[in-house]
């Protein structure tokens, strides 16, 4: 994890309520939080910010998430997408990947950034 005593988390989540539900949810868990709702501005983040573990939604602006994904693997951060759709979509390099089901369940999503930052940290 990064040098901060709260880990990041990116949230890349085109759909605004859900995007402000992620992170209030996030912050009131302790973590800081950076937000995206397009694809261009998540390559930007992931190359420039300290982030620990994403939260990305597959379709940003009608825009597949899979590049940003590509950028956080080989930065080595942790990740799960979000999707209403399911996982039929993502591609074989990040079949591996878990798969958030919108409408989010908020225990989940907590539980899944837990598992995301200890792997990070083992």
């Amino acid at each position: 994890m990064n040098a901060k005593t709260q880990p990041t988390v990116l949230i890349a989540e085109d759909e605004m309520l859900l995007a402000m539900l992620l992170s209030d949810l996030m912050q009131n868990a302790g973590y800081n939080v950076l937000m995206t709702a397009r694809l261009a501005k998540g390559l930007e983040l992931a190359a420039s910010e300290p982030i620990d573990a994403a939260i990305l939604d597959i379709n940003l602006a009608g825009q597949d998430s899979f590049p940003l994904a590509d950028a956080l693997s080989r930065h080595g951060i942790p990740f799960v997408f979000a999707s209403g759709y399911g996982r039929d979509d993502v591609p074989e390099a990040h079949r591996h990947v878990a798969v958030l089901q919108k409408p989010y369940d908020t225990a989940e999503i907590q539980t899944a950034i837990a598992i995301l930052l200890r792997a990070k940290a083992n």
